[in-house]
């Protein structure tokens, strides 16, 4: 068998069980990411000066909110970020703002910020954004925090910035799931199930086995994930918390089990299992664990994902002779195709707006990551790397992470959904794999507007 009818093959499984056989070719792995690399912005990037905050005392060691703020607003790849060398001054105050400086600059726009102590050892932070061209002051926020949540602030301020100027609601707050592989192959193997900040930074470990760790998804409260485990010698679908002692075994019935992913209410999980026979997608209601069974078909039908409004599954099944996505209503079970263009499309997650699809899609026999209008049926190709797979959404759809290949190795990468903006958050050694982002978080800092 070729390789591309090998790749077919492995992703003809439903649970994506065989993905792992890229990871098994890996003798080494990390436990982190590392520097992000960003190949590709937009061609005309907004110029952006974020001004180094002027910190009181002791805590002026401890911040590094500006530098994290314009690498936020850069990763974008929609901002410049004016480099604090070539700054011409470094306010801190709205009186000491000179805009013709910043005009010098082409600078567009200008934050400035200070840091101070506060009672019970908490920090403020009090930020303001300017429109130079303007001379107008646009945002103002004071923010209070503990002393670990610097990097929070950061991620706050660049949203709110990045929402004010492109009316867009920013990501940087949100977290992302991935799994690393170590030592496999060898009679040490480990794998672990990572969640870290969006842009790879402060990663810790939610579980950790011997067996192979997939498809994991987030809960839409953020709180709980949902993956497959073979800590049992078979997959199964667990449930857990994120920041709690609370972990469940939902399956674990005999054949596969796979692919589970939260309805947008919280309150179902959509998955695949073979327990009858064929892989067949099934929903589970977490209040009581009933099960219904949504496909009946001999071929393989597999990844479901949830349309936004919940009122439907998209699915990947071979009932057509080759891979395509298909969309299920559940309330009449009426079934449609999607996907027409290309003889391999899988992975289907729907844009919030519910018009548009992302897609694993291959063309001249490499996989990449494809983006679809609905209602028109015209297909964009958003990647150029090989071997693109796992694509998940940015809760505000402005962006997607996925899975690919660099050097031999697994990496992460994430592109804009027009394909304009990409960069890469390799891992030092060995594979990273099966992202997945988190919908918008629960506030950790406080803000107080003025």
């Amino acid at each position: 068998m070729n390789r591309d009818g090998e790749k077919e093959r492995r992703r003809g499984v439903v649970l994506g069980m065989a993905l792992w056989v890229l990871a098994l070719c890996s003798p080494n792995a990390v436990a982190s990411l590392d520097t992000i690399i960003i190949d590709k912005g937009v061609d005309q990037p907004i110029r952006i000066a974020v001004v180094p905050f002027q910190v009181e005392g002791e805590l002026a060691d401890q911040s590094d909110l500006s530098r994290i703020i314009a690498f936020d607003l850069a990763r974008s790849g929609q901002f410049d970020p004016l480099a604090p060398e070539d700054m011409l001054s470094y306010p801190a105050k709205a009186e000491n703002v000179y805009f013709r400086d910043w005009r010098i600059l082409n600078s567009a726009y200008l934050v400035i910020g200070s840091v101070t102590a506060g009672a019970e050892g908490r920090i403020k932070i009090a930020f303001e954004l300017y429109d130079v061209a303007a001379e107008q002051l646009i945002l103002s926020r004071r923010l209070a925090l503990e002393r670990g949540q610097w990097r929070d602030a950061a991620h706050k301020i660049s949203d709110l910035v990045y929402e004010e100027i492109t009316g867009v609601r920013g990501a940087f707050s949100t977290k992302i799931l991935y799994v690393l592989a170590q030592a496999v192959g060898t009679s040490r193997a480990r794998f672990s199930l990572e969640v870290a900040d969006a842009d790879g930074e402060r990663a810790r470990t939610l579980f950790a086995s011997s067996e192979p760790i997939l498809s994991a998804s987030w809960s839409p409260d953020g709180e709980r994930v949902a993956y497959v485990s073979f800590e049992t010698g078979r997959p199964s679908i667990v449930l857990q918390d994120i920041d709690g002692p609370y972990r469940e075994r939902l399956t674990n019935f005999q054949g596969i089990n796979g692919s589970p992913v939260f309805s947008p209410d919280g309150e179902q999980l959509a998955m695949v299992l073979s327990r009858g026979g064929d892989p067949e997608i099934f929903i589970m209601n977490l209040r009581d664990r009933r099960l219904r069974r949504i496909t009946r078909h001999q071929a393989i039908d597999t990844e479901p994902s949830w349309s936004p409004d919940g009122q439907s599954l998209i699915f990947t099944s071979d009932r057509g002779g080759r891979p395509q996505i298909y969309q299920v209503a559940l309330d009449s079970n009426f079934l449609e195709r999607l996907t027409f263009v290309g003889d391999y499309n899988a992975r289907g997650r729907m844009l919030p707006d519910g018009q548009h699809l992302v897609f694993v899609h291959r063309q001249n026999g490499v996989f990449h990551i494809a983006w679809q209008d609905l209602e028109q049926d015209n297909l964009r190709v958003l990647t150029e790397t090989s071997l693109d797979e796992s694509p998940s959404l940015a809760p505000n759809g402005a962006m997607l992470i996925y899975a690919t290949q660099n050097q031999g190795r697994g990496i992460l990468a994430v592109v804009s959904i027009d394909g304009r903006v990409r960069y890469r958050l390799p891992s030092s050694s060995g594979d990273v794999r099966e992202p997945s982002w988190s919908p918008f978080l629960a506030d950790e800092v406080v803000e107080d507007g003025i």
